[in-house]
Order: C-alpha cells, then structure tokens, then sequence
C-alpha cells in the first residue's frame, strides 16, 4: 500500500496543527499524538488555554489531577452533605479552516471516596482524523478508511496537608493512522501509556503588606504524558511529555461577583533532532535545551455564579510554531448543569485554528 497524496498532506497539516499546546515537528523537537495536549473544556479554552491552576472542578484530570484533591464533599441543604460528584462532555469540530471531517471529543466522570481519602476519576478523548483513500502500489484505489486516536485514563488525587493535594493519572493512548496493510503490517497503528503528577497549594489564608487573604492564591506544578515513545512500525516518537507550572488569583468575590485571574507556563521536554529523539527520562532532562516556552494568561468572571465572560490570549516563540491568538467564551449555570463555550480568534489570517469553537457540559451529579 503507498499513501495517497492529497491524504498525505491533510493528515501531515492535521497533525502539524492539531494541538493547542504543541506542534508536531518543529525546530525545538517534535511528539506524537499532540491530541493529549488539546485542552478538553471550554471553559479553560476560553480563558486562553488557561487551568492548570485552577483545576476547580472534574475537568482538573487534564489540567492538574491533584486539582481532585480539593473535590470532596458538597452541601445538598444545611448541615447535610453528599460525596462531590461531577460528569463532563465536550464537543469540537476541529481544524474548520480545512473543511474536513475532523472532530474532538471528551468525557470523563468522578466521584469522591471517603475510604480511598481521596477523589476517583476516569476519563477518555477521542480525536477523529478524517477518511482517506487507500492507494495501491499500481496506483489503483481500494475504498477508504478512518484515521483517529484515543486515550483511556484514570485519575486520583487526595490531601496530603491541609492546603496541599497532589494527583496523578494513569493513561492507555493508541493511534490509528493508517489501516492494516496488504501484507498484513499494522503500518499506522500505535500503542503507549503514560502518567501524569501534579501537586496544588492552595492557602486558606493569606496575608499581604498585613492583610488578611482568603482563598486568594493557588499554585502548582503538573508533569504531562510521561511515558514511552509510541512505535509506528519500525519508527518511534516520543509522547508530548510537557511540564506546566501555573498561579491563580481570586481577585474579587462577594456575594455577586467572582473575578479570576491566572496563568500558565509550559515547556515542552522532548528532544529530537536528525538523528532521532530521545527517550525518557533521558528527555526530562535535555528537552530543557530547547528554547523557549508557551504563555497564557485569562480571566473568568461571574455574576451570582450564574453567568460567566472569559477571555485569555496565547502565545509561544517561533521555535515552538508561532501561534498566537486571543480566545474568548461564555458560561451559564442552572440548577446541577453548567454549559460553556468558547472561540478561538487567531491574529493571523487562514490560521488552521481560525474560529475554533467548543461547547462544554459540566454535570454536578448529587
């Protein structure tokens, strides 16, 4: 089997702009299965990619596991509480520039267990990559097939001070790129796992040139998709491993508003260069010689916890791909749901990521 051409260079394009954190190949290095690295909600997506910090509800499984941590308990009417239960879906037509058949989706479910001291969550993503046309060696075609991938994943996190929770996820990833072929070689299928570790401070009281905060700040860490190298045939690539390190502020609350404000800072830790790449934890350590790293920064605002208006802005150097763009969204809440949404507006023009838009459902499940 040979690759259709016109195949070729949409799903290249595909995997080039796929993620909003990474680009597949770039002067700095190169990952596969940048997918992992699409932010799953649209809430953080409209707040410019920005969570890791926050990681206030079950959507802390992407963004930070040890956000679950603080997820224990919720107050159904006075003096009477149930274990903290949430249900999150989420839905994009990726990539709309291209008109192509290419979506992501996300759900993923948690629950507090008072015997485990800590909070379950599991979670899958699935990236749907288009059809394309099977082409044989005497150029003839033989019908067409789906190329997508997916991860599998399961997450914990428990209190470990009174204002410290850490979390970690465990994950199953496979690719399917191509189909299995004439000779029978699964050419564009892969397999790897991978775990993830995060740890959130979360003060309870603050005090600033003598000024008494509460629940003001939060700051943390979280290290991505560490794992092994994912094997297409006889070719590796390494997984997006990817160290965030992020702060929150709670700027203003009372009994009717909500002002947030944080950011992120992430580092890709992959190193590739002509004569391959290397494998972890050999990267953890020299993916810290490429230059440069990617920066948000957004805000989320609410109004009696009914409404929200969110808007962020991200940007990465040229060695990472260059991207930059302004993003913007919504939130409202009624009863146990709340709905958000969230766009993309990319500053230059035919940007692949140009009119993004994601809907998010969030489900307090009591």
């Amino acid at each position: 089997m040979k690759t259709n051409p016109k195949a070729t260079v949409l799903l290249l394009l595909t995997l080039a702009f796929l993620g909003n954190q990474v680009s597949v190949y770039s002067q700095a290095g190169g990952s596969a299965v940048p997918f992992l690295l699409i932010s799953p909600d649209a809430r953080s997506s409209g707040m410019g990619e920005v969570g890791t910090a926050i990681a206030d509800d079950i959507n802390a499984v992407f963004w930070n596991p040890a956000g679950l941590a603080f997820q224990d308990s919720v107050e159904v009417s006075i003096d009477e509480y149930v274990p903290w239960r949430q249900v999150s879906l989420t839905f994009s037509k990726w990539l709309p520039q291209f008109n192509a058949d290419l979506f992501y989706s996300y759900g993923t479910i948690g629950q507090y267990f008072e015997d485990l001291n800590g909070t379950l969550a599991i979670n899958a993503v699935f990236m749907n990559l288009g059809e394309f046309t099977r082409t044989l060696e005497d150029g003839s075609t033989k019908g067409k097939f789906q190329s997508n991938e997916f991860a599998i994943g399961l997450s914990y996190g428990t209190i470990i001070a009174e204002d410290l929770g850490i979390g970690v996820q465990l994950r199953f990833i496979r690719s399917n790129l191509a189909p299995i072929s004439i000779s029978g070689e699964a050419a564009g299928v892969g397999n790897s796992v991978s775990f993830d570790i995060g740890m959130l401070w979360k003060p309870y009281e603050l005090y600033i040139f003598g000024a008494k905060l509460e629940d003001f700040l939060s700051v943390c860490f979280n290290l991505q998709n560490v794992g092994p190298k994912i094997t297409y045939r006889k070719e590796s690539d390494p997984l997006p491993t990817t160290l965030k390190l992020g702060a929150a502020f709670n700027v203003l609350r009372d009994e009717f508003n909500d002002l947030k404000l944080a950011f992120d800072i992430s580092k890709l830790l992959v190193k590739r260069d002509s004569l391959g790449s290397d494998p972890i934890p050999k990267s953890l350590i020299t993916g810290w010689e490429n230059a440069g790293v990617e920066f948000a920064v957004g805000a989320e605002y609410w109004y009696e916890h009914i409404v929200a208006l969110r808007a962020g802005y991200f940007t990465e150097p040229t060695t990472l791909g260059n991207r930059k763009y302004w993003n913007f969204g919504a939130g409202v809440r009624y009863d146990i749901f709340q709905l958000d949404f969230s766009f993309i507006n990319t500053i230059e023009e035919n940007h692949p990521l140009a009119n993004t838009m994601r809907f998010s459902l969030l489900v307090d499940w009591k």
